[in-house]
């Protein structure tokens, strides 16, 4: 099977926070269709193990940390935090070759990154930008769920956001204006930027009890989406404004940013980790704001999930499947053109993926 994830490039292992220095914090992940196992180390470092003992591919999370260390709990092999095998009980003997491969791993606003592919190309200025929940300017909320879908379906939901009109009706659509958007989309080095203006729609439908019945509000869309699947986006909302092109002139209400982070498990799952969240001064006029956003997501994202899921299933069933293409999927095929060609280079392989 031609591969279809793209190996050199930095994923999203999960939140920091998960990688704690408790004894039982030996965190297993199955990350571009490989298996790792993560943990911290005593001075703070998180390493990643491909999650094999090189005896018989035991499962190393299922180890022991000590130390800095980790012990296969099969044969009692013991590794160090470069994967070099120290200690086999009961042989004095370590064979050159009794090692685990290890993976690049960065830290950045509170997310941990594993590059899975050729670690002499692992730059550190590949990973996205994002804003943390550390940032004193925001008030970010955190979350993460797992899907039961392929990560380009994903890819193609986020890049395409009129369905929120119809999947998020409660949530963040609510509004068929958004069933009418005419995105900008423009092409990256590795992914695509995208912007949009939405102007006197009603309120997202997990704001709307704040507003009148009869409000509207003007809202800009800016995203950033990245390889593999990294999708960062501000949105800004404004009182209704007298522009219908451009610029609202509005006056702004909540100034926002979400940070999503979509890592393939395999081709069927994902792990999905987001946040939400808005600025200081937009909590001093929505006190509580963040909360809402960020406990809206959790809904939003259980709606996509169910939707994305049942696709999966029908993808698998009907693969070739002649999909009747609309005005729509132009943000999609962008996004799926990049990852395509990337993967198409890394691998010199015929092309793995058809851009809609």
């Amino acid at each position: 099977m031609a591969e279809i994830f793209l190996k050199n490039a930095w994923y999203c292992a999960g939140w920091n926070h998960e990688f704690h220095q408790g004894a039982g914090a030996v965190i297993a992940r199955k990350i571009a269709g490989e298996r790792l196992v993560l943990y911290r180390t005593r001075t703070g470092h998180v390493v990643a193990f491909q999650d094999r003992c090189p005896h018989r591919q035991a499962a190393l999370s299922l180890g022991r940390k000590e130390g800095d260390s980790l012990r296969c709990m099969y044969h009692g092999l013991k590794f160090n935090s470069e994967g070099i095998c120290e200690e086999i009980p009961g042989q004095d003997n370590i064979p050159t070759d009794c090692r685990v491969r290890t993976y690049p791993v960065i830290e950045k606003n509170s997310w941990v990154w594993v590059w899975m592919g050729d670690p002499a190309q692992a730059d550190p200025g590949l990973i996205c930008f994002s804003v943390g929940p550390e940032n004193p300017n925001w008030n970010m909320k955190i979350s993460k769920m797992h899907v039961e879908t392929n990560y380009l379906w994903e890819i193609e939901n986020l890049a395409d956001l009129s369905h929120i009109a119809w999947v998020h009706n409660d949530t963040v659509g609510g509004d068929l204006a958004f069933s009418r958007i005419k995105p900008k989309h423009t092409t990256t080095a590795r992914g695509t930027h995208t912007s949009f203006w939405v102007y006197s729609h009603r309120p997202l439908g997990a704001i709307r009890h704040l507003f009148p019945e009869d409000a509207r509000i003007d809202s800009n869309w800016e995203i950033d989406q990245t390889v593999p699947c990294n999708w960062n986006m501000r949105v800004r909302f404004f009182t209704p404004g007298t522009e219908t092109e451009g610029p609202s002139n509005g006056e702004l209400m909540a100034d926002t940013w979400t940070c999503q982070s979509v890592t393939p498990c395999d081709d069927d799952s994902v792990d999905y980790y987001y946040s939400w969240g808005a600025d200081n001064a937009s909590e001093a006029r929505m006190p509580g704001l963040s909360d809402l956003l960020g406990g809206t997501l959790d809904i939003a994202f259980n709606e996509d999930k169910v939707m994305l899921e049942a696709q999966h299933l029908r993808r698998k069933e009907m693969p070739d499947f002649k999909m009747t293409r609309i005005l729509h999927d132009a943000g999609p095929s962008m996004i799926l053109r990049v990852l395509n060609t990337l993967i198409k280079k890394e691998n010199e392989i015929r092309p793995v993926l058809e851009p809609a």
